[in-house]
């Protein structure tokens, strides 16, 4: 049988990581919000911030509202410890994902920002910053952070079975405090924040608590009465069931939401 023209490329070690990630994710009972979110006057505080020369980021300033509000809810971003123990963290520790070159591809590599209810939304966005001019020389470097387990460590676990793999992934996630330490206690992810589509998108994630920012498009909306073109976002939310009951999620949403859109 011939086979057709084609190509064949070898995909970076890294994706590796992203499939087993993906798979621990289906087993998850997440509950999804999917959210349209009027970031007007977030925007304008953010092009305030940047003309007295202050650099900020839209997404940097997400991370810190986001933050912010699991601080004022923490019970939002609690994992399950042993014995049907629930534990929740005073510090909050959030994954984002810093897209980067390796070996020739674009792949979105993990980063953790430590104790960002401490942290201004500058210094998260430095934080980005410094992790997207950071030299990828392998596997050690496919976590972008300085706390990275060791190359004989990153080749061993990438050599293995994925059931082999993923049998020490859910070791990992038993204990809350090896799981905060190694992946944080939050994910906050972007597919893009410029748009002209409307839509959100539904990541697969191994986090309790999950936020995944879509699109920014222009809409009518109401505002005080009045129909007005807004910057809309849409934002998707992921909250563990198992962790945390409707209400409480759904308040803390509230309070999440009136954050942002009062550009706090």
């Amino acid at each position: 049988m011939l086979k057709a023209r084609h190509e064949v490329f070898r995909y970076p070690l890294s994706r590796i990581g992203t499939i087993d990630l993906g798979q621990i994710g289906l087993r998850k009972h997440h509950v999804a919000g999917l959210l349209e979110v009027d970031v007007t006057a977030a925007i304008a505080q953010i092009r305030k911030l940047r003309a007295e020369r202050r650099e900020i980021s839209f997404f940097a300033w997400m991370v810190k509202a986001i933050s912010t509000a699991i601080a004022e809810n923490r019970y939002i971003h609690a994992l399950g410890g042993r014995k049907h123990h629930t534990v929740v963290f005073e510090d909050i520790d959030i994954s984002v994902m810093v897209e980067k070159v390796v070996e020739g591809n674009r792949v979105p590599l993990p980063l953790l920002i430590r104790k960002t209810n401490e942290k201004t939304a500058e210094a998260v966005y430095a934080e980005i910053q410094a992790a997207q001019s950071q030299e990828i020389k392998d596997e050690s470097d496919y976590v972008l952070t300085e706390d990275k387990l060791p190359r004989t460590v990153m080749r061993l676990y990438y050599a293995l079975p994925q059931w082999m793999r993923l049998f020490v992934i859910k070791r990992i996630l038993r204990n809350p405090h090896r799981s905060k330490a190694m992946m944080g206690t939050a994910l906050i992810t972007s597919v893009g924040t410029a748009g002209h589509q409307s839509g959100w998108f539904i990541p697969k994630a191994m986090h309790n608590l999950c936020f995944a920012l879509g699109p920014i498009v222009k809409k009518p909306w109401v505002v005080a009465n009045r129909i007005e073109i807004r910057d809309i976002l849409h934002l998707t939310v992921l909250i563990d069931h198992d962790m945390v009951d409707g209400a409480p999620a759904a308040r803390f949403v509230a309070r999440l939401l009136g954050r942002i859109q009062k550009g706090m």
